[in-house]
């Protein structure tokens, strides 16, 4: 798990994925696999919701029911926790995404045109 985690080529391990921060690289410099057919999507960013949410909605209700701060406080403890959580996460759970549909071939769906049976 170590390879998608440090956005590795899923194929090699050796590679890099991205060619930004999150824009996946057209191909692997070391082993030539092409990323082109690996698209994940908004997969990373709806577990990144669900997860960011689950926390700091947890921690923002926490603090106001045993505290009752201002809600300045609030803004100012949630705003870089919310940034921190959803642009650190982003990258690896975007890698781990592409590392799947390679390990397990996913490919889009696709609708066979055959005739209806009789």
């Amino acid at each position: 798990m170590a390879s998608p985690l440090a956005g590795r080529c899923p194929r090699c391990g050796e590679g890099t994925l991205f060619q930004g921060f999150l824009k996946l690289a057209p191909a692997c410099d070391r082993c030539g696999l092409s990323y082109e057919k690996l698209d994940q999507g908004d997969g990373p960013a709806v577990f990144i919701i669900l997860i960011a949410g689950f926390i700091v909605c947890g921690l923002a209700l926490w603090v106001e029911v045993n505290y009752e701060p201002p809600y300045w406080v609030h803004i100012v403890l949630w705003t870089p926790l919310i940034l921190l959580l959803t642009l650190g996460l982003l990258r690896p759970l975007k890698s781990i995404m592409v590392f799947q549909q390679f390990r397990t071939q996913a490919e889009e769906a696709r609708l066979d045109h055959a005739p209806p049976a009789p």
